[in-house]
């Protein structure tokens, strides 16, 4: 036999003198075979190194026991840490993980979604930044089930798992009020509903909550990078803001590095709040203060509510709120 060629089922079975269907019901675990077939099976399976074709029996079954993911930026901790809960229940399902980048790239989301839908994989989760006309009309096309993980739906088409980022964000500025009459809002791009729809309303509602007066000047739009937070400071400096609540993490960490390279010590003359409480929080000095984001629980409870709807379960909750809290570091007073 020719070691360089791929084994195949036929193989095992002409080498073990049995059919393709024996050979299927022991890969499969069937336990209507005999006991000495199987065990020749196997032994003929462990020698030629037979690794069965998974979107092989995917299009016999209609299933590929794949589920892909969608994140915007494969190298960030936020997407990392709510992929790993993914990934955990996923394994514990029996399911695989596919993982796409767009590459913060609208055109390239859709390109890597109709990948994953003509790859055949069974579910997908969707963590992008913003839910898009054409993402929209992408996932409305195809059959496959969709679960948002971190991405809101105003409309509640899709069925997500979040936190109530209004409600979180209000808990900041009323925290970063204490000691600061000009508190800034630092976010990601104000498009993605997220930041402009609620995340906003809470900094809006924080500040009257706490008899602050809104100024457009304090809000400051970026992009979510640690260059951008980083090339913010001065600015934010500029606007009188001694406090800010900021959208994410990476960004956080520049804001904070270019408010040192400013002159500036944090928390003593700045406080800062940020709102993931990915591992970026510990890496910075002083440690950063954040939202306290369940982003493993946020990963998990997306893959298990994607399992019920491959299933063909009920779902209790279509909108899945999860519950938030306020870690304070080093970064506040």
């Amino acid at each position: 036999m020719n070691t360089d060629e791929t084994i195949t089922i036929y193989d095992v079975a002409r080498e073990a003198g049995v059919s393709m269907a024996t050979v299927s019901r022991v890969v499969n675990g069937n336990k209507n075979v005999k006991e000495n077939t199987r065990k020749k099976v196997l032994e003929v399976i462990d020698r030629l190194d037979y690794r069965p074709n998974a979107v092989a029996r995917g299009l016999a079954s209609k299933k590929t026991t794949t589920v892909g993911v969608v994140i915007p930026n494969i190298v960030n901790s936020y997407f990392a840490t709510l992929a790993k809960g993914i990934d955990d229940i996923a394994t514990m399902y029996k399911y695989n993980i596919v993982l796409a980048s767009s590459d913060d790239n609208e055109d390239h989301e859709v390109t890597v979604i109709h990948s994953l839908i003509s790859k055949q994989v069974d579910g997908i989760i969707f963590m992008g930044h913003h839910l898009t006309e054409k993402i929209r009309a992408e996932f409305s096309r195809t059959r496959t089930p969709i679960v948002l993980a971190g991405t809101v739906d105003l409309e509640h088409q899709l069925p997500s798992v979040n936190i109530d980022y209004k409600a979180a964000v209000e808990d900041c500025v009323t925290q970063l009020a204490k000691n600061n009459e000009k508190v800034a809002f630092v976010s990601g791009p104000l498009i993605d509903d997220i930041n402009g729809k609620l995340r906003l309303a809470g900094y809006k509602s924080g500040l009257e909550k706490n008899n602050l007066s809104y100024n457009e000047g304090l809000v400051f739009e970026a992009k979510y990078s640690y260059k951008d937070g980083f090339e913010l400071a001065q600015r934010v400096l500029n606007s009188g803001a001694t406090a800010a609540y900021v959208g994410e993490d990476e960004l956080a960490a520049g804001l904070l590095n270019g408010l040192f390279a400013a002159g500036k010590s944090v928390p003593e003359d700045f406080e800062i709040i940020t709102s993931n409480d990915s591992p970026v929080t510990s890496y910075t000095r002083p440690n950063l203060s954040s939202i306290n984001h369940p982003l493993y629980d946020l990963g998990a409870v997306s893959m298990r509510m994607l399992t019920k709807i491959m299933h063909k379960e009920e779902l209790e909750d279509k909108d899945v709120i999860l519950n938030h809290g306020l870690t304070l570091r080093q970064s506040t007073k």
